[in-house]
């Protein structure tokens, strides 16, 4: 009995130490400031952080209302708004930089606009999530068109490499020229292409096996893991080790992954949560071991700490609700370079929140 308490004595001191070192953050409810040109944000659906600690932000304009578009209609009803393009980049002061995006030459603009990532030589991911959408696209900083990857069209499958299918977000293996990608609300997989030509490397699904579209019963707790990613496949992220990190949000887990689709851990988080997922979106924590992850999750309207290691929870913040700090589906995160986070909202939250890292834990800026 004095061995058993011993040890849970220790259990406990260490999970203590490890919520005592997480990060700790506050809400900055000025950032960003009004936007220009009376310009309103529509559902925020991805957020990212380019190596300027510049902050990008990709909106959906179809998504406001009549009353919240009022002033560009014919003839206008009120004095505000008119919807903002919906690629829109703000600097560490909340100022919008530049704003841009829609249809165009050349390539297909998403009926649904989804996640967003700045590459290490600074072009810009979109992926594209609406009912025809089986794409990604890739542009520079100014909005002119490089690559698209995939196409619209009817969905197929997961085994098919020629499209994707409503893709959810990105990453980009700069050493590798490799871009993942989080496929999707269609599909099941992760998939690999070459990020300067587009053309196919490899792809997976859960627990590293071959993807499969196979009907399966609705997420339970207490049931066995399920054998296949749930829609979404909602990110994918790397860690300086090698190491690929999934969010499997309908099964409110983390799988993780060596970088050629090796299966090396699951981490279950918040693995009650029925709605639609608990794990929205991940960023890995800059401190010289990544120690932790950063987790969104839009069901329960809060972002966690986890440990990389484990997958436990260390510290939260956030609740639903409007005010300051609060969120309505929080969507997406990013971290920038001192550690500050930045995240998005859809469904009618439609905003974008900063908020601050307070602490003196050294950082590293990582390059995957």
């Amino acid at each position: 009995m004095t061995k058993w308490l011993i040890a849970c004595a220790g259990v406990l001191l260490l999970g203590a130490a490890h919520a005592a070192d997480a990060p700790k953050f506050q809400v900055d409810p000025f950032w960003p400031k009004p936007l220009p040109n009376n310009w309103i944000m529509g559902a925020a659906a991805g957020v990212a952080v380019d190596a300027q600690d510049h902050v990008w932000v990709v909106q959906r304009p179809k998504t406001l209302t009549d009353d919240e578009k009022a002033a560009s209609l014919s003839p206008p009803r009120t004095k505000c708004c008119v919807a903002a393009p919906p690629v829109m980049e703000f600097d560490q002061e909340g100022n919008l930089v530049k704003a841009w995006g829609g249809k165009g030459e050349g390539y297909d603009w998403p009926e649904n606009e989804h996640g967003i990532y700045i590459d290490q030589k600074g072009f810009v991911w979109l992926a594209a999530n609406g009912e025809h959408d089986g794409h990604i696209l890739k542009f520079t900083r100014d909005g002119k068109f490089v690559m698209q990857i995939g196409k619209q069209g009817n969905q197929t499958n997961s085994l098919d490499t020629t499209r994707l299918g409503k893709p959810a977000n990105m990453t980009v293996d700069a050493a590798a020229n490799e871009v993942y990608v989080a496929d999707g609300y269609f599909n099941h997989r992760v998939i690999v292409f070459d990020s300067e030509t587009g053309a196919f490397k490899r792809q997976w699904g859960a627990y590293g096996k071959p993807p499969t579209d196979i009907k399966l019963p609705a997420y339970d707790p207490s049931a066995a893991p399920s054998p296949q990613f749930g829609n979404p496949v909602h990110c994918v992220r790397i860690a300086s080790d090698g190491l690929v990190y999934v969010c499997d949000r309908m099964n409110d887990r983390i799988q993780v992954f060596r970088k050629d689709g090796t299966f090396v851990k699951e981490m279950f988080v918040e693995k009650s949560t029925l709605a639609n997922g608990s794990v929205w979106d991940l960023e890995i924590w800059p401190d010289a071991n990544e120690t932790f992850l950063i987790n969104a999750d839009g069901a329960n309207n809060e972002v966690r700490t986890l440990s990389r290691e484990t997958g436990e929870t260390v510290d939260r913040f956030g609740r639903n609700g409007r005010m300051a700090g609060d969120f309505h589906w929080v969507h997406n995160l990013a971290l920038d370079s001192k550690g500050n986070i930045f995240t998005t909202e859809v469904d009618t939250g439609k905003r974008a929140q900063k908020f601050l890292f307070k602490g003196d834990m050294v950082l590293k800026r990582r390059t995957p």
